[in-house]
């Protein structure tokens, strides 16, 4: 005997073996057997077989009229034989009792399964709307066919035309244009990025890269609101005894900070650091406030930048030559023949700039050899000669106290890159790291940062600082409290000289200038109370929005480094061993893992192959070529740049954006940033960048490659801090 029996949800046949009651042992056509009850048994046959029965039992489900076996039914709950009955005929057979079973299974827009064997047509209502959706589907179903025939076909169907982003970013994955892009991207075995550049739907891996980000930080676009009249401060600040100079990229526009000499009688010297002032006419919660509590940071990337603030903002705060700008000003008192400092005062003044030095200009003239014998000619000499000494106090000073808390001196022979894009065209040049015009701006950034500080904890008044232990878990932090950042070497370090680019520094200049007013009741007077929640709030948003800028950075040094490859028709490069398998290329900050490339020293010379690149995914394919051996001098002794970046800045400017810097673009090891994260050496910061351009986003480029894949990691960040043991102005 063989029965048609319900099982899983399925109708089945097969052949009894056997039956012990109300169970039945049953072998299936392909030889499984399985132990059924009597109550999923729906016929009873002997023939034809188990396996020809589901065969004909298929073949008349094909040929039923389920609109007409709908009519057919009745309107109670019924049996399917007696519909088999009703709609084949009294005389309908097994087989055609078994496809009627299939076809009311396969079909719950008409029938309702009502329990085993037993079903109920659908309300007219009901079934009319559910076969309107059918037919809905087959309409979605082929439009959607047609979109993917015409992506494939690498046309951009019109429906897709504004919906780019949407579908490459932020997809709704129920809609048929995705729908669609995906089946495409599957038919050809290519990214849906990859489609949609085949199709014009992104005109460039470039606006790929680009929009990718902006969709994300900038969804409402870069642009800024109406705002009005900048807000400047009056006449009546007071106008500095000083001729102050900046020294930045010549591309540089946000021009935050310029040095001022004065030779004071006794043998004494007065240093002036100026920090644009911003904070003088933004108030907390004004408009530009508001703006710049959003965006929190100027996005650097090589060939743009997205301002923290807006043109007429920069414009009327930036420390451009030919006039007295607002500036909060450090002085700072020191002998002459031993750079001791003796004091230091903080004022809110007009400051008269007059020059804008620029080093990539002046780099080759100035140098230890030329400040050292007063040979050449530029412009602030004297000031330069009086300062490069300081500054190589200051240095020294920090490297004790880094050698105090455990850490080694930092490395001065690494190599910086800038990037310099004109249309669709990159320049990349190096610089080391370590010049006169880079130590100078460096350490007196750190003085002022790590001075103001201090001038924030002695009047009680909360300000935002970077600390960092020398070694730990999570060991770099920001946080409303000061702390040592040992791998600086400083007491404490509250970043104050980026106001214009960096939203914790205009933070800071509020507080600052709380302090240089009200004195002892700065605590009282300053925007930010202590504990305020809104400190924290800004704390976790900007390390959060500057983690994401750096990100964008790094993936379009990346991606210029790349694109370099391909100008330059690099078929081959040279590289260095940095560590194990990890190399950096010579000519640009691209590093990569070259696998099984076996034990070598580091800064040995390799000669790779380069297989194969892909601008869209950022990934390149390498093997090696040659050993050469040799060992090239400019990769410093702590010089970690394999796992995660060169440094914690880059030289970034307007035309173009440096790699492998520190915050600001200098430093060696232990830098204060997002490598800890990535189990990299961290690179010291020092700003030095303040005199490299705008750039105070990480560096970059240091994205790791595994043969022909890559994992993108974020350049590092955030660094730079100074230190003087000297007592400082109490409030």
């Amino acid at each position: 005997m063989n029965i048609f029996f319900e099982e899983s949800g399925g109708f089945k046949a097969g052949t009894v073996l056997s039956q012990q009651g109300e169970s039945y042992q049953v072998e299936l056509p392909g030889g499984r057997r399985s132990k059924i009850k009597g109550r999923d048994v729906l016929l009873r046959f002997e023939s034809p077989s188990p396996a020809e029965l589901m065969t004909q039992a298929h073949a008349a489900a094909q040929d039923i009229d389920m609109s007409f076996l709908w009519e057919c039914a009745p309107a109670e709950e019924f049996a399917f034989p007696v519909l088999a009955a009703e709609y084949f005929g009294e005389g309908a057979g097994v087989a055609q009792q078994a496809g009627l079973a299939l076809a009311l299974q396969a079909s719950p827009v008409y029938f309702r399964r009502k329990g085993r064997g037993q079903y109920q047509r659908a309300p007219e209502e009901q079934l009319q709307a559910a076969l309107a959706g059918l037919a809905r589907k087959q309409q979605q179903a082929e439009l959607q066919a047609v979109y993917a025939d015409q992506l494939i076909a690498g046309t951009l169907p019109d429906a897709l035309k504004g919906k780019e982003l949407q579908l490459l970013f932020r997809p709704d994955k129920n809609t048929i244009e995705w729908k669609a892009l995906d089946a495409a991207a599957m038919a050809l075995g290519k990214t849906h990025a990859e489609v949609m550049l085949a199709c014009g739907g992104i005109s460039s891996p470039r606006a790929y890269h680009e929009a990718a980000f902006l969709y994300e930080h900038f969804p409402r676009g870069t642009g800024f609101p109406e705002l009005g009249p900048t807000p400047v401060p009056g006449d009546d600040l007071p106008l500095a005894d000083v001729q102050a100079f900046s020294i930045d990229d010549s591309t540089t526009t946000e021009i935050d900070d310029a040095l001022s000499v004065q030779v004071l009688p006794d043998g004494l010297l007065r240093v002036g650091i100026h920090i644009a002032a911003p904070a003088l006419g933004i108030t907390r919660g004004d408009a530009i406030d508001e703006i710049a509590r959003v965006r929190l940071s100027t996005v650097y990337a090589p060939g743009e930048k997205i301002t923290m603030l807006p043109d007429a903002v920069v414009e009327a705060y930036t420390l451009a030559e030919g006039g007295a700008r607002p500036a909060l000003s450090l002085y700072v008192v020191v002998k002459a023949d031993t750079y001791e400092i003796v004091t230091t005062e903080t004022h809110a003044e007009r400051v008269p700039i007059s020059a804008n030095l620029r080093h990539n200009e002046l780099d080759a003239i100035i140098t230890a050899e030329t400040l050292a014998d007063g040979s050449g000619e530029y412009p602030h000499k004297e000031a330069l000669r009086l300062l490069w000494p300081f500054a190589q106090s200051l240095y020294e000073k920090r490297q004790a106290a880094r050698v105090g808390y455990g850490l080694r001196p930092e490395v001065q022979n690494k190599t910086d890159f800038n990037f310099y894009v004109e249309g669709e065209q990159v320049t990349i040049k190096q610089r080391m790291r370590g010049a006169p015009l880079d130590l100078i701006v460096a350490e007196m950034a750190i003085l002022a940062n790590s001075r103001w500080g201090r001038l924030l904890a002695e009047c009680g008044v909360p300000g935002i600082y970077r600390a960092q232990r020398a070694y730990g878990v999570n060991r770099t932090r920001m946080q409303t409290s000061p702390a040592p950042h040992e791998g600086l070497g400083v007491e404490q370090y509250a970043w104050s000289t980026s106001p214009l680019r960096r939203y914790v520094d205009l933070v800071n200049q509020w507080q600052l200038l709380a302090c240089v007013r009200h004195g002892v009741m700065a605590k009282l007077a300053a925007p930010f109370k202590p504990k305020d929640a809104d400190l924290y709030v800004t704390v976790s948003s900007f390390e959060a929005a500057y983690a994401a800028y750096a990100e964008h950075q790094s993936r379009m040094e990346r991606y210029w480094c790349l694109r370099w490859l391909i100008q330059e028709n690099k078929s081959q490069v040279q590289a260095s061993v940095l560590k194990g398998d990890t190399v950096r290329l010579n000519d640009i900050p691209l590093t990569l893992i070259v696998l099984g490339l076996g034990p070598h020293a580091r800064g040995t010379q390799i000669m790779l192959d380069v297989l194969s690149l892909d601008v869209v995914t950022l990934s390149i394919s390498v093997r090696v070529a040659q050993v050469l051996g040799a060992s090239q001098s400019g990769l410093g002794e702590d010089d970690d740049e394999g796992a995660g970046g060169a440094g914690e800045g880059g030289g970034g400017h307007d035309g173009g954006d440096g790699a492998a810097g520190g915050d600001d673009a200098g430093g060696s090891d232990d830098a204060d940033g997002a490598n800890d994260a990535e189990g990299a050496s961290d690179t010291v910061s020092d700003d030095r960048g303040e005199s490299q351009g705008d750039d105070d986003v990480a560096s970059a480029s240091q994205t790791v490659d595994v043969a022909s894949g890559t994992s993108s990691l974020a350049a590092a960040l955030m660094v730079a801090g100074g230190r003087d043991a000297s007592p400082g102005p109490a409030c």
